[in-house]
């Protein structure tokens, strides 16, 4: 049996569950279910989930990111019966090694069990020969890494911080809770609907402590990360020894997320992994204010020049790369001052010793996300600009069983990246 056999058969089972017979699958007897929480975002009613496994029901509008090491292309596209604007992430499974069929499997599976707001929601997952779709509500304000890269390329502001964040760690404390370690958090996978919702995508590298019904304390599978998720890692990843890592790896994240959200740039990006992990080995805490993490200037996050329409609208399809909107209130101060409350949160997360971290569960109580309205989730909407519904630019419908003829942007340059 080929592995593209096997993915389809796991992908037959994961399609043959329903909710009565959850109870007897090992993966759902250690979920956490949370009764008020929908598996929907608040604009998303049920006749508005697109089912449909037919190919031609859904025309491609434009491709708006890469993933999982740019073997997955993400599109924005349209479900013609409905007219409804979708994300599909389409993925040629013979192109896959086996180590990445699994982290698809993985990803499919329990995505299918996962039941939070704050969680992006598989509605739909098919092959199409050796292609496999996934079919997602459309994000109209994509990632908080393409916001930084169009709008916020100083940083942004601590009360959108605090909103995005605070959506983001609510997803992870689900994840936490039922077991799962999320091992790629950052900016990129992190997604804003357009009534504010705040998603956590990024599924492939998720990693379960639950095996054979017994929930273990730490985990010692190092899988072969790309360069790009390192500067977000935990050194005790990085180190990849006998102690192993457990969910507080993913705080250790948050904290460089923040960094990211607050400056604009990536912390230890275009650092050797042997100098960022000894950087991260011997320095205290770090903060947004600390040079010495960040590239120089000339590798500062830049504009996306890929001349793809993330979904936001204020793309332009020119070789000069992507406008920044000159308003008011996206603008944010050249010098920089961060609340002692914003500064405590990111030392907290960046404690070397992972036991020194909080929980996810007490990071929500921080007095940092004390200002948060959490029944006012349109809130964050005061902070950004409309969102666009519609693509700025318009290409035919693309063929998902053909190979596609134009060039996929640099990794550096992606719009989305899921």
């Amino acid at each position: 049996m080929s592995l593209l056999d096997c993915f389809c058969t796991s992908r037959t089972q994961v399609e043959s569950l329903r909710p009565e017979k959850q109870s007897e699958t090992s993966t759902h007897q250690n979920l956490v279910d949370e009764p008020t929480l929908s598996l929907l975002p608040s604009s998303t009613r049920a006749s508005e989930v697109i089912c449909s496994t037919n190919v031609s029901h859904y025309e491609l509008q434009v491709e708006i990111g890469r993933g999982f090491d740019n073997l997955t292309s993400v599109h924005l596209a349209r479900h013609t019966p409905t007219g409804t604007l979708v994300t599909i992430k389409i993925t040629n499974l013979e192109n896959c090694t086996e180590e990445r069929l699994k982290a698809l499997q993985k990803a499919v599976i329990l995505s299918h069990f996962f039941r939070h707001p704050n969680i992006t929601t598989y509605w739909t997952v098919f092959t199409v020969g050796s292609w496999l779709w996934v079919i997602s509500p459309f994000m109209a304000y994509g990632s908080a890494s393409q916001l930084l890269r169009t709008y916020f390329p100083e940083g942004m502001s601590e009360t959108l911080i605090r909103n995005i964040l605070f959506g983001a760690v609510r997803g992870l404390n689900y994840l936490h809770q039922n077991g799962c370690i999320h091992r790629s958090i950052k900016a990129s996978h992190i997604l804003i609907s357009g009534d504010g919702l705040v998603t956590l995508s990024g599924l492939f590298h998720l990693h379960s402590l639950v095996k054979h019904g017994q929930r273990h304390r730490a985990v010692y599978d190092f899988p072969q990360f790309s360069t790009s998720v390192q500067p977000w890692l935990s050194p005790e990843l990085l180190r990849q020894d006998l102690h192993g890592y457990n969910v507080k790896s993913d705080i250790y994240s948050v904290g460089i997320t923040a960094c990211e959200l607050a400056s604009g740039q990536v912390p230890f990006q275009d650092m050797h992994r042997t100098q960022m992990l000894l950087q991260k080995l011997k320095g205290p805490p770090y903060s947004p204010l600390d040079g010495s993490i960040f590239p120089q200037s000339e590798s500062r996050m830049k504009n996306s020049r890929s001349g793809v329409d993330s979904g936001i609208g204020e793309s332009v399809h020119v070789s000069s790369g992507t406008r920044t909107v000159n308003s008011d209130r996206l603008q944010t101060p050249s010098s920089k001052t961060f609340s002692p409350a914003f500064l405590s949160l990111i030392q907290l997360c960046l404690q070397q010793d992972p036991e020194k971290r909080p929980s996810a569960s007490s990071l929500l109580s921080h007095v940092f996300f004390k200002q948060m309205k959490e029944e006012n989730q349109s809130s964050i909407l005061s902070l950004l600009p409309p969102p666009c519904h519609k693509p700025s630019i318009s290409l035919s419908p693309a063929s998902p069983w053909t190979e596609p003829e134009c060039d996929f942007p640099d990794e550096k340059d992606l719009n989305w990246e899921f």
